[in-house]
């Protein structure tokens, strides 16, 4: 049986935060999830070496140091470019579909505005890594 996976959730908005926190307790309770309000403070967060998510969700839009910015230095560094990024923002803009595709983000979800239909996001982004660790052994969850 695969290990809960620890899933790092990137985003300015202390209410999407919360939110986020809220909607992984009741879908997997098991599961661990962090969460950084900026891209500097996840950078920090991330050059500890005992902390690596096995997913990070990333909000496109944040002040400082957007998301697109700290995609394309979590890429460059060799330590943290394998970890899956999975874009959660509320832009559906075609261009920032494709420019975070163009800088290896893993998927791309667009949240949905109201908490019941991020809830059924949540549970089947879940179900989605669950299938995947155990169909490749991906992201080190494996126990």
């Amino acid at each position: 049986m695969p290990a809960p996976c620890n899933y790092l959730l990137i985003g300015d908005s202390p209410t999407e935060r919360l939110l986020a926190e809220e909607a992984f307790e009741q879908v997997c309770p098991e599961c661990s999830l962090t969460t950084s309000a900026s891209g500097a403070e996840a950078l920090e967060l991330l050059q500890n070496e005992t902390f690596q998510p096995n997913v990070i969700l990333l909000d496109v839009n944040m002040p400082e140091m957007n998301g697109f910015q700290l995609l394309a230095e979590l890429k460059r560094d060799p330590r943290l470019q394998k970890i899956p990024v999975v874009m959660l923002t509320t832009s559906n803009a075609k261009s920032d579909i494709i420019r975070a595709y163009s800088l290896h983000a893993s998927s791309y979800l667009v949240k949905s505005s109201e908490f019941d239909g991020f809830l059924e996001q949540v549970e089947v982004f879940l179900q989605y890594w669950q299938a995947n660790r155990v169909a490749h052994s991906v992201s080190g969850c494996l126990s």
